[in-house]
């Protein structure tokens, strides 16, 4: 019969408890009388210590001997109840522990009970393969047999944490894979649609990238309800880009690009708006812009062009002339500008759901052949006189905007911001303003009030057949981060966007254009000319809001560089074998001609013999 910690106390030599008891107390009662002796005659000591020149007459000197006494006593007793909690389980110093030694016993003994029948299944499969395979307890395995199980030691120190719980590891990681690898598809999706697997952890579990991407892209289109079909995935090399940079990953804002954490740090922005109830936009403005630059004979004659152009009843005859070249522009209005003998004309145009450069260019053409009827002597010098001003910095649009002039907010509350942002309200606010304002003026930025505005714009534009090259006015953007738990904005001028014509039409765009419920012009009842591609520039923003909130979440925390260092950086590949004999420079030519990296212009020059 197995005795309990209890009786193997009882049956050793117990110390006398009653007398240590009573000596706790008179060592205690001394010290605290002495404490409030000196306390009240304190300054009789002090006025004597000053006539009293040796320590030894001082009266200070046998409280300090008694003193010594007693915290060598309190010392001396509380290290000996450290050495073996069980021989004075008894003590004051146990403070109600007398049957802690018992509760950990049983404690241990359910939580190994709960291990062994966690660990059956793996204790099963093995010992079917080999009968006299034996698992070490603590390797994350219960014990084969309980024959021979030791009973808890009963020296556990007093103040000591109690021992960590004993579980049951979970299966390698190569177990893992293997086991997720033999799944189908059909039993990959349903795990990720009841939370158990990760979409991110598809390629890790399965090692097999194509296959991971072609179960994200069936969770998505299950989670969305959309035919992903057009887009390309097959016959790619995943693994040059897995681990260092980020496949065309569609979820509900598609994005291509091969900046590292980019999707990522966007999805985690995305994460905190929609957990704080998403955000708010509005499209203020909606005009496409094109300038012509037209030349007079004298500055005269090109003032009087800006006159002409002024009047109400002139201004609608460009009009008419305008909008009888297409079906869906609408001209805006018109504003000359003089320089001299030149006139710039910025016509500003509604397209539809195209983004409307050539459709703005036609119109332009035929508003001009009125201008040329009314003023015989003008010339045209251009079609575009750099005032529009397209796919270059320019004051004229962040001032006066150009496509889509749209605001998108939301308000994170502080929770939120430490739990998912990993940073802090005040910290993001006073960044930001260090950061995208002060420093971007210092600076001289134009629309350049922003962390990394220009990343998540063209990563969606290059995703949704957009003209890359119109980022430069269409990441305009001024981030604000104000109190409110963390209110947040992006406002942003100059979102050129459309939904038809250029690479819209491509396959692979037009369904990433499907996904966000965009593709092609509007339709339906209640819909509106341009309303598809309004709606696209309101993604843009919301993407822009969230790429904005984790980039500067991980700048106040000085995450960035750390997280690059993660999740940017493949794995060293091994040596490539020996090339073959047909090489064109042998070994010892290559090493011997061979440049530095960052070579200087004089080693350049020596290197060719210059």
């Amino acid at each position: 019969m197995k005795k309990s910690s209890s009786d193997v106390i009882k049956e050793k030599p117990q110390p006398k408890w009653a007398v240590l008891q009573a000596m706790n107390f008179v060592v205690l009662g001394v010290f605290a009388s002495s404490v409030t002796y000196v306390a009240i005659h304190y300054r009789d000591y002090v006025s004597e210590s000053e006539e009293s020149a040796s320590p030894l007459t001082n009266m200070f000197f046998p409280i300090m001997v008694l003193w010594s006494f007693c915290l060598a006593y309190f010392f001396g007793f509380f290290g000996i109840s450290l050495i073996n909690k069980n021989t004075l389980s008894e003590s004051p110093s146990t403070y109600g522990l007398e049957h802690y030694a018992d509760e950990q016993e049983q404690q241990q003994q359910q939580e190994q009970d709960a291990a062994e029948k966690k660990a059956s299944p793996f204790i099963q499969a093995a010992t079917t393969s080999t009968s006299a395979q034996v698992f070490e307890q603590g390797a994350g395995f219960a014990a084969a047999s309980t024959d021979n199980k030791h009973a808890p030691r009963n020296d556990t120190v007093i103040c000591s944490d109690k021992p960590a719980a004993a579980t049951a590891a979970p299966t390698s990681s190569a177990g893992d894979a293997v086991e997720f690898a033999e799944l189908s598809d059909e039993d990959i999706l349903a795990q990720l649609l009841d939370g158990s697997l990760k979409d991110y952890q598809l390629e890790k579990k399965l090692g097999d990238y194509e296959r991971a991407v072609g179960v994200r892209r069936a969770l998505y289109e299950h989670v969305l309800e959309k035919d992903l079909s057009l887009i390309p995935y097959s016959g790619y090399d995943y693994g040059k880009v897995f681990g260092a940079n980020c496949e065309m990953e569609p979820i509900y804002i598609p994005m291509a690009t091969t900046e590292g954490c980019l999707v990522a740090s966007a999805n985690r922005g995305c994460k905190a708006i929609s957990v704080s109830g998403g955000c708010m936009s509005v499209v203020m403005k909606d005009s496409i812009t094109r300038a012509p630059c037209l030349r007079l004979p004298s500055a005269m004659r090109a003032a009087a062009v800006k006159r002409w152009c002024g009047a109400l009843e002139n201004y609608q005859q460009l009009e008419q002339a305008f909008n009888s070249t297409t079906n869906y522009g609408k001209l805006v209005s018109v504003e000359a500008t003089v320089a001299g003998r030149n006139v710039y004309l910025r016509f500003n145009c509604m397209s539809g759901d195209a983004m409307g450069m050539n459709m703005v260019s036609k119109g332009c053409l035929k508003a001009i052949e009125v201008l040329e009827a009314e003023f015989p002597d003008l010339v045209l010098v251009a079609i575009s006189g750099n005032m529009c001003t397209d796919k270059k910095p320019a004051a004229i649009n962040w001032i006066l905007g150009r496509g889509k002039s749209i605001v998108v907010e939301a308000i994170i509350p502080e929770n939120i911001v430490k739990s998912v942002l990993k940073s802090s309200v005040y910290d993001m606010i006073e960044t930001n303003k260090q950061k995208n304002h002060i420093g971007s003026a210092m600076a001289g930025s134009v629309g350049g009030f922003n962390a990394h505005a220009a990343n998540i714009v063209t990563a969606v534009f290059l995703a949704t057949g957009q003209d890359p090259a119109q980022n430069v006015e269409s990441s305009n953007c001024l981030t604000i981060m104000e109190y409110a738990s963390l209110h947040v904005s992006v406002t942003m001028p100059s979102v050129e966007v459309g939904t038809v014509g250029g690479g819209t039409h491509l396959p692979a765009q037009a369904g990433c254009l499907e996904i966000c419920g965009v593709r092609g012009a509007a339709k339906g009842a209640g819909s509106s000319p341009g309303d598809n591609a309004r709606k696209l520039a309101q993604i843009v923003g919301s993407a822009v809001l969230a790429g904005e909130l984790s980039l500067m979440a991980a700048l106040a925390a000085n995450q960035l560089v750390k997280a690059h260092m993660v999740h940017n950086r493949k794995p060293q590949a091994s040596a490539p074998a020996a090339a073959p004999a047909a090489a064109a420079v042998p070994a010892a030519a290559t090493q011997e001609h061979a440049l530095p990296r960052n070579s200087s212009m004089p080693e350049l020059k020596q290197h060719a013999g210059i």
